[in-house]
């Protein structure tokens, strides 16, 4: 009996940790983000005119999918990579100001970090910093679409 219940015990920790192993895969600190001019709304929202690497899998979802978020490129330290990163959500935080938006992944990067449209770059760069240096520190957390 006490070998069944030590058994339950070492499943139920191995379980936690995998699921904080997990959590803590999907968000990043101080990362750095950067902007680019995707400008969707000037494209009709097509992944395809502004040469997305998600236009592969995504080009095809409907125009309220398409526009349901402000873009970014993900290169990120953690995350999911390539096609498995795209159409996903990150809620990104600039640590500067706290503020936030959530934006939808709709190219790769090879900044390290985030590239964010210039419109949701702007939504969080409150204070003008971000800007003048050509980029933000965020913090970000994969989150649910809601699709």
């Amino acid at each position: 009996m006490q070998r069944r219940i030590m058994g339950k015990v070492i499943v139920f920790v191995v379980c936690v940790f995998c699921v904080v192993a997990l959590a803590s895969a999907q968000s990043a600190s101080n990362v750095r983000a950067t902007y680019h001019l995707y400008q969707p709304e000037q494209h009709n929202w097509d992944l395809l005119a502004v040469s997305a690497y998600c236009s592969t899998w995504d080009a095809g979802k409907s125009l309220a999918w398409r526009s349901k978020y402000p873009w970014t490129a993900f290169c990120g330290p953690s995350g999911p990579r390539g096609q498995e990163s795209c159409g996903k959500c990150l809620r990104v935080t600039n640590t500067r100001t706290n503020a936030q938006i959530t934006v939808r992944i709709v190219d790769q990067c090879r900044n390290g970090g985030l590239d964010l449209d210039i419109s949701p770059f702007q939504k969080i760069d409150t204070d003008g910093n971000g800007y003048a240096q050509g980029h933000l520190t965020v913090n970000y957390d994969f989150v649910n679409c809601g699709d």
